[in-house]
């Protein structure tokens, strides 16, 4: 691993509506190697973050730094060359297009290395292999996560924003979702993983920032956030009922 993080974010304000800022100085810091997560409550600018940092929404204030390269505002495509992924929440998958199509788009920038990334990414995840010529639209929820991160895997990031992976899936599928986070993170890719479960983020992240209107309310390591009272008190009570 490398002694220069990752990713930095310095003072970062930005929003969706001239004149209105969602984020108001927000600070972050992802190390090489690892999983980071971002919770809070709805509306504190989770998602915001991530989005502003790999370049879908406008940054007014700040910046962002790849391994010291400014990337600020970078076109998210861009980003993409230079070795960062992104998996939203919603609208994550081609569903007219089998799930060997849907991979085929991830990696559209550089098609001559597709069956060198389709093998590693089929080892990660065995069923879009065994399903590879399924149509998407017929995939579960927790299917389709697994078919998004998949594609997002397929030009090699360093760097890995994941938007709410566990948002409206079974517990059981939740359970294979973070699982396969955690073994993502364990082949080197460094990931910043936006969740409403909490409790789960936590225990599976090396450090944590909760957010709250737009700023850091609280950082730490996973498991000292997860037994920091009032991390419990004012975040983790209502967040964990979500789990």
């Amino acid at each position: 691993m490398s002694d220069q993080p990752a990713l930095v974010g310095e003072e970062i304000i930005a929003g969706y509506l001239p004149g209105l800022d969602i984020l108001t100085g927000t600070n972050f810091v992802l190390g090489d190697g690892e999983l980071v997560g971002i919770i809070g409550p709805n509306g504190a600018g989770k998602s915001t973050l991530v989005k502003a940092m790999f370049g879908l929404v406008t940054i007014r204030s700040g910046s962002v730094k790849l391994r010291g390269d400014d990337i600020t505002n970078l076109e998210a495509h861009s980003l993409v060359t230079k070795g960062v992924g992104y998996v939203p929440q919603t609208n994550n998958v081609f569903p007219n297009l089998t799930i060997e199509e849907n991979l085929e788009m991830g990696i559209y920038q550089d098609p001559k290395r597709f069956d060198e990334r389709y093998a590693i990414v089929a080892e990660l995840f065995p069923l879009l292999a065994d399903r590879r010529h399924q149509r998407a639209g017929l995939l579960s929820g927790g299917e389709r996560q697994m078919l998004a991160m998949g594609r997002a895997l397929m030009m090699q990031p360093s760097v890995l924003f994941l938007d709410e992976p566990s948002a409206g899936l079974s517990p059981s599928n939740q359970d294979e979702v973070f699982r396969r986070v955690k073994l993502i993170n364990d082949t080197g890719v460094s990931i910043v993983m936006v969740e409403q479960n909490a409790r789960r983020c936590l225990l599976i992240a090396d450090r944590a920032y909760v957010l709250d209107q737009g700023r850091n309310a609280y950082e730490g390591s996973g498991t000292d956030l997860l037994h920091d009272p009032k991390v419990i008190e004012l975040y983790l009570g209502t967040l964990a009922q979500q789990a």
